[in-house]
């Protein structure tokens, strides 16, 4: 998802701080203006270097400094790399083998290594990682307001907020309209079978429908049809942070005046409201990254609640086993929305009690708490927080949001026909891709998901998938952070006063 702590930094402060402590090649933004996208020379030279640089391989030079909460950055990262790794795997081995991975080790009589509580999270543990972007997503929009909030600046605020509601749906929207835009023209251009997918019969009636579709997606407020943009359904998820950055930014403004105790009860009912009153175990997640920022800058000045100062002396077991707990409730059995199903899982039959009435997928009920106890584990547990401020995992945290928007696609086309190839061909794919089945079969021996046939193709696959992710980034996500903040700068106009709260 994507790197919100852009609502944390000044405009023009962002790209030194996002750029400059991670990858010295990166640390003049493709798009730094409405101004750049002029070329500035008029010899051939200046457009091959800015190409050249467009899409040169990334830097991994050590960073320079790491900001407090670096550890997000990588943690979003790696789940990012999770909701990769869990696709390939269901893709591969097909929908009737798919619930091998969903569901609980023992049901049904079905006994997989992979399927093993903790295990099970490094195979399916999309839905955790997901879970994790939320709360992370929640956590650092609300850095900056919430900072404010405690120093009691009113009319900056006001001002925050102003910005981060005009440049949100640009930001989230902008790279998703770009790629679906590219996977879709890519079908009529290439002549690009792909499986699920129903191309019209031309491009122009193609492009109306994906326009028709993707303006429907993007308004949040829409109603009724299906939840799932058809051009790259894993990005259900991206309206669903919309609405989840509404829900902060209305209830740092409600919460604003209030006292710390009263502002602190306010998000635990919010919370509450949203878990046991009605369906929205999303926005809870938000919402608990709200709440677990203000506890933390509440920490940095000595004045968190004495209920929790009092558990200092068991900190160290108390998060140890939060993370236990975090990772056991993350691989929650997801093959059916039936509880019953659930209460038949070994290990969960007693969990199944706690499922609120109000929570119609019961697996978001388990994954809100796995989500929250993670954020709240990995900061506190020395170890754990340097492996996700690693070079490696604070690369994946630069470059996750184009990673959740590309590593479909390129599943869809290239690793399914790699797939083919090795192995894994399924009934569509032999007739639509014949000249593919089995033209270089892999053995299938190893265990269930670590199958030889599954891991040599991703020696392309991750590879090209990361490559993708990096010019995406640069080309899409970089700059809708950089365009909407120059757009609002042109709309306030010279001069602009701070907007007074009511």
């Amino acid at each position: 998802m994507p790197g919100d702590l852009d609502h944390d930094l000044d405009p023009e402060k962002w790209h030194d701080n996002r750029n400059s402590c991670r990858f010295p090649l990166l640390r003049k933004p493709i798009i730094a203006s409405m101004t750049a996208l002029t070329i500035p020379s008029s010899t051939a030279s200046g457009l091959v270097n800015r190409l050249a640089n467009m899409f040169a391989l990334p830097s991994f030079d050590a960073p320079e400094k790491l900001r407090p909460t670096a550890y997000l950055d990588g943690l979003r990262g790696f789940a990012a790399f999770l909701v990769y790794w869990h696709h390939h795997e269901l893709w591969s081995h097909g929908l009737v083998r798919d619930a091998i991975f969903e569901q609980g080790y023992g049901f049904d009589g079905q006994h997989y290594f992979s399927a093993l509580p903790f295990v099970r999270n490094f195979f399916g543990g999309g839905h955790y990682a997901v879970a994790t972007f939320f709360v992370i997503s929640g956590y650092v929009l609300s850095v900056k307001p919430m900072r404010l909030i405690h120093a009691g600046e009113q009319e900056k605020l006001a001002d925050n907020l102003a910005s981060a509601l005009f440049r949100r749906w640009l930001r989230l929207f902008m790279p998703l309209i770009a790629t679906t835009f590219l996977f879709m023209t890519s079908w009529h251009a290439f002549g690009i079978w792909v499986d699920s997918a129903k191309p019209q019969s031309n491009y122009h009636d193609e492009f109306w429908w994906w326009y028709a579709e993707v303006k429907n997606f993007s308004f949040i407020y829409h109603l009724g049809g299906e939840p799932w943009l058809s051009y790259n359904f894993h990005l259900w998820s991206i309206p669903v942070e919309f609405r989840g950055s509404m829900v902060i930014y209305t209830s740092l403004l409600a919460f604003s005046r209030c006292t710390r105790k009263a502002r602190l009860w306010c998000q635990v009912a919010l919370i509450f409201y949203f878990v046991y009153i009605v369906d929205g175990t999303h926005y809870a997640l938000f919402s608990a990254g709200m709440l677990l920022n203000d506890l933390d800058l509440l920490a940095i000045k000595d004045d968190l609640p004495s209920f929790l100062t009092q558990l200092e002396p068991f900190s160290k077991h108390l998060f140890y086993s939060l993370f236990v707990v975090s990772f056991y409730l993350g691989g929650v059995p997801v093959h059916t929305k039936d509880i019953n199903d659930l209460a038949k899982t070994p290990g969960w039959y007693y969990l199944s009690f706690l499922k609120p009435q109000a929570v119609y997928d019961y697996k978001w009920f388990y994954l809100f708490w796995a989500g929250v106890f993670l954020v709240v584990s990995v900061p506190r547990i020395p170890w754990l927080k340097r492996f996700f401020e690693t070079r490696f995992c604070q690369y994946l945290g630069r470059i996750s949001f184009a990673l959740y928007l590309v590593h479909g696609p390129i599943l869809w086309t290239i690793g399914d026909r790699i797939y083919t190839a090795v192995g894994w061909a399924r009934e569509p794919q032999i007739t639509m891709l014949a000249n593919w089945v089995n033209m270089f079969p892999l053995p299938m021996a190893g265990p269930f998901g670590l199958e030889m046939a599954f891991l040599l193709p991703h020696v392309i696959l991750l590879p090209l998938t990361l490559y993708v992710a990096e010019i995406s980034t640069r080309l899409f996500d970089e700059p809708s952070v950089t365009f909407p903040n120059w757009l609002y700068k042109q709309v306030l106009g010279s001069g602009q006063q701070p907007t007074r709260l009511p």
